[in-house]
């Protein structure tokens, strides 16, 4: 399998991947709508793999703060035909966006090899069991709250360790659940329910999570910290996460998930 052979690049520390961003939504916080239908959608993973993307994000649900669900019906109407297209296409490997075990199941089905669950298999009951059955990746992400509310006063006392400790015991009751802890990839959830100071002092001691023993992937792209630092909007944040990629990598990051994969992908 595809996703196999880049796990072993990144268990091997031998390179950062970058994971390029598909988002099939109206409603994303920096490019809600632009690719909401499947051709639009299509034709963006494909110029994301063309720019050097080792591997893409498909999600159809917004997790930006004061974001709503989305019902699941509509969410696998969004991805599914994205995903069956692009792997027959082009054979790319495909992570999907969801907390749903429905839509990562459907997913799967159709060529996804990796789940992202910024909810840490928190958010559905039944999601472990489709991950552990389908054995496919799991990306396991922190986040305090959820993301209509999560950025309405989020506190620690000690970020980087409440998040480690975290991460730590959602891979134990993944492995409890069937999961091989070999598919386990660990976010520490930059920008979810996080203050600027938090995502600083993550990205200052990102090296600590290594204690972890488990692959670790960042997000920092074109994220509100960096607008906020910069007093920049979302299109304008080119600089601000390359510096920030260029951080993780640094700290040992295995892999970045970012919009701009042409640019970041030079930076890695």
């Amino acid at each position: 399998m595809i996703w196999k052979a880049r796990h072993r690049e990144i268990e091997a520390g031998r390179r950062t991947l970058v994971m390029g961003i598909v988002n099939v939504t109206p409603d994303s916080f920096s490019d809600g709508g632009a690719f909401l239908g499947a051709d639009a959608a299509v034709a963006h993973g494909t110029a994301l793999l063309a720019a050097g993307a080792d591997l893409l994000d498909i999600g159809g649900e917004s997790s930006r703060p004061g974001s709503d669900p989305v019902p699941v019906e509509e969410e696998l109407r969004r991805v599914v035909p994205v995903i069956d297209r692009l792997v027959k296409a082009t054979g790319a490997v495909v992570s999907v966006d969801t907390t749903k075990a429905r839509v990562a199941a459907e997913a799967i089905a159709a060529g996804a090899v990796i789940v992202n669950d910024i909810s840490a298999l928190r958010g559905d009951p039944r999601m472990a069991d489709v991950v552990a059955h389908t054995k496919a990746g799991i990306v396991l992400m922190h986040m305090q709250g959820e993301p209509k509310t999560m950025q309405a006063a989020p506190k620690y006392g000690d970020v980087v360790a409440e998040i480690a400790a975290f991460l730590r015991e959602r891979g134990e009751a993944a492995v409890a659940a069937g999961i091989s802890m070999e598919a386990v990839v660990y976010d520490p959830g930059i920008g979810f329910g996080k203050t600027v100071d938090h995502n600083l002092e993550i990205l200052r001691r990102l090296s600590e999570f290594a204690a972890l023993g488990r692959p670790l992937l960042v997000g920092p792209s074109r994220k509100a910290f960096i607008g906020t630092i910069l007093n920049l909007p979302g299109e304008e944040r080119l600089e601000g996460t390359a510096a920030a990629v260029a951080a993780c990598i640094f700290a040992g990051a295995h892999i970045v998930r970012v919009h701009d994969v042409k640019y970041m992908k030079r930076v890695a």
